[in-house]
């Protein structure tokens, strides 16, 4: 596994934002699949938990203390397992095939691998 710039100075050069970024792009796209009456509900909501990925990363990086990096890549992984539950309920609804589910599946577990060696390699803080 590539190892992550931690020293990095802007968030777009954070690989796990990198990644984020593809896979709300890919949601996107996928979400374009529903029929119509999912427009405002479960295509929206899995839009939403998409793009919540590389923004807590982003928000995170941004703050510039390690405590709260970890706090924001904690929410991030929640967002990501948000994207992976509202997936599989995509591909039990019809809406998408085992192909394409299978597929994100394997991006999001490499994302929250490199999410978790991330958070591991920060720095711990006893003030929070």
């Amino acid at each position: 596994m590539e190892k992550e710039k931690v020293s990095a100075r802007n968030y777009r050069e954070l690989i796990v934002w990198q990644d984020a970024i593809k896979i709300a792009k890919q949601v996107y796209e996928l979400t374009g699949k529903f029929p119509k009456q999912e427009t405002y509900a479960l295509a929206d909501q899995l839009r939403r938990a998409a793009v919540s990925v590389p923004s807590n990363i982003a928000e995170g990086q941004a703050r510039k203390s390690p405590g709260d990096f970890k706090r924001f890549l904690h929410i991030a992984l929640g967002s990501l397992a948000e994207v992976d539950t509202q997936l599989v309920l995509a591909q039990e609804f019809g809406y998408l095939s085992k192909e394409d589910v299978d597929v994100m599946d394997e991006q999001i577990q490499n994302l929250r691998k490199k999410l978790y060696a991330l958070i591991n390699s920060l720095p711990s803080t006893t003030n929070r």
